[in-house]
């Protein structure tokens, strides 16, 4: 079961039902989906991505997926999963528009890898970030990740896998 976590100004928490309507509003915003996956959905393929939060992901305990709140209002998404891509747990996460340039996407990605370090017992995580996302790569760079490959996407688009591995440094943080 996704557990919750806390971090200094973020609440990362199982979503509910009635987060349809601002999850919804988080994928639809271009800004935020063009990052996303293929980029950006119908709303109808986003509310039917939400229901398969509970239907699939929830009830069959596969991943972890967080709603992000700050004061109690949803401002982003976050997950911790296993990805054939990476050959291993990738992060992935988002945050609203609003929530932009205040280190609450640091804050985000450090607490769901040290989730993954932590909880999940892993030694390393990955991310999957498209080559033109410069503040994601910079992010991931600022926190300890690291560039490991290139993948030529379909689209003739590049995705930098990186990676963040347990450190001697990590682990004793990891000894509260």
């Amino acid at each position: 079961m996704t557990p919750t976590l806390r971090t200094q100004r973020l609440l990362l928490e199982p979503y509910i039902p009635a987060d349809e309507e601002a999850f919804v509003a988080l994928f639809q915003d271009t800004r935020v989906s063009r990052w996303m996956g293929d980029g950006p959905a119908s709303e109808a393929a986003d509310r039917a991505l939400f229901g398969r939060i509970f239907t699939k992901v929830y009830a069959q305990e596969l991943f972890d997926v967080w709603a992000v709140r700050r004061n109690g209002l949803l401002v982003g998404h976050a997950e911790i999963k296993p990805t054939d891509l990476v050959g291993g747990h990738e992060i992935i996460y988002a945050l609203a528009p609003t929530a932009w340039g205040s280190g609450l996407g640091t804050e985000l990605a450090e607490a769901i890898v040290d989730h993954g370090f932590t909880s999940l017992g892993l030694t390393e995580v990955y991310a999957t970030v498209a080559a033109p996302n410069e503040a994601s790569l910079t992010l991931l760079g600022r926190i300890g990740f690291e560039h490991v490959r290139d993948i030529e996407e379909d689209d003739g688009g590049t995705t930098r896998v990186l990676a963040r591995r347990l450190t001697a440094t990590d682990r004793s943080s990891l000894v509260r």
